[in-house]
């Protein structure tokens, strides 16, 4: 990331997340939207500034596989995937509701899921599906109750989501939902490859609109 001039955060921080991997790199969402990429070996500025939500910064989630990727949700309805040496994200994902917060699981690059406001706890596999999530599941006991918070077990194949109101519900995931933790050839590399991939998927139309424009002028 390129050293910005600007040190001054006007609005409050919401959330702080520290990669995982790169671990000298931290990221800040606000009350206001924008998450700020900040460096332990830079107290006094930030590094970059993404224009990541309209309203506040719920969560921030870094992938545990890929060094570059990481996942924000808000109040805004939506939930983002970006890698963070780029400006705009990568997946976009509108879920008519509040998110209150998203996890990467712990055993797939392309695995994630998170809770809206109403209810839902929704689970996507990039890999599979980049438009939409595999699985929703309505986690609601009581009414005007509101999903803040989504966890990976690290070991097991379940997912605890936690509400407003104190109560914490679990979930096993289905098989289909697991795959990696069954395959025999699983490891970091291929992880961290299939990352890669959905990268390249992502970036070569944006590549070849930028060859068609300097072409054309």
């Amino acid at each position: 990331g390129q050293e910005m001039e600007g040190t001054a955060v006007i609005s409050s921080g919401t959330t702080v997340a520290f990669n995982p991997i790169a671990d000298h790199l931290f990221l800040v969402g606000t009350e206001e939207g924008k998450i700020y990429k900040c460096s332990r070996a830079y107290t006094s500025h930030y590094l970059d500034i993404y224009q990541a939500h309209h309203m506040a910064v719920h969560a921030i989630a870094w992938n545990p596989f890929h060094q570059n990727i990481f996942a924000s949700c808000g109040a805004d309805w939506t939930v983002k995937i970006w890698d963070h040496t780029q400006r705009d994200p990568m997946f976009t994902f509108d879920l008519n509701a509040m998110v209150g917060d998203v996890a990467w699981a712990p055993y797939s690059s392309t695995v994630f899921a998170c809770v809206a406001a109403d209810g839902r706890v929704c689970v996507f596999d990039l890999s599979i599906n980049k438009y939409e999530p595999l699985c929703e599941q309505s986690a609601i006991q009581k009414k005007r109750t509101r999903l803040t918070h989504i966890s990976f077990n690290p070991l097991q194949p379940i997912i605890a989501v936690g509400d407003d109101k104190g109560t914490v519900i679990s979930f096993k995931l289905s098989p289909n939902l697991r795959k990696a933790l069954k395959e025999k050839n699983h490891s970091r590399e291929t992880e961290v490859a299939k990352m890669d991939k959905l990268i390249t998927f992502v970036r070569e139309p944006l590549l070849e609109k930028i060859a068609q424009a300097q072409d054309s002028s």
